[in-house]
């Protein structure tokens, strides 16, 4: 078998494996609390749809008036495919966890 051939062979079977998340997008748990990111799009812990700032490895809003805490800033950085940490202003950063991990 050529060379080729095998690389094109290795390519296949890498090309099968499952895919892994790697941004910051789906479900995030904390306790009781949850949010979900969907692009710019966020469902806050406080249930509200809103949009923010956007990164494939990290996402930024502002707490709505109708929330807890309003008017801080939330900075969220993917730290691997389970993990984010998220930070109200200037506390120190919570560990969230996916809900449903990525299989």
């Amino acid at each position: 078998m050529s060379r080729a051939a095998i690389l094109g062979c290795f390519a296949l079977l890498v090309s099968a494996l499952p895919a892994h998340a790697d941004a910051i997008d789906g479900q995030w748990c904390l306790g009781a609390s949850h949010f979900e990111i969907k692009g710019p799009n966020i469902r806050t812990p406080g249930g509200n749809d809103i949009s923010g700032n956007y990164d494939r490895h990290g996402f930024t809003y502002v707490i709505p008036a109708n929330e807890e805490g309003a008017g801080t800033q939330i900075v969220m950085v993917l730290l691997n495919e389970e993990t984010v940490h998220l930070t109200r202003g200037t506390s120190a950063p919570e560990t969230w966890k996916r809900c449903k991990p990525v299989s």
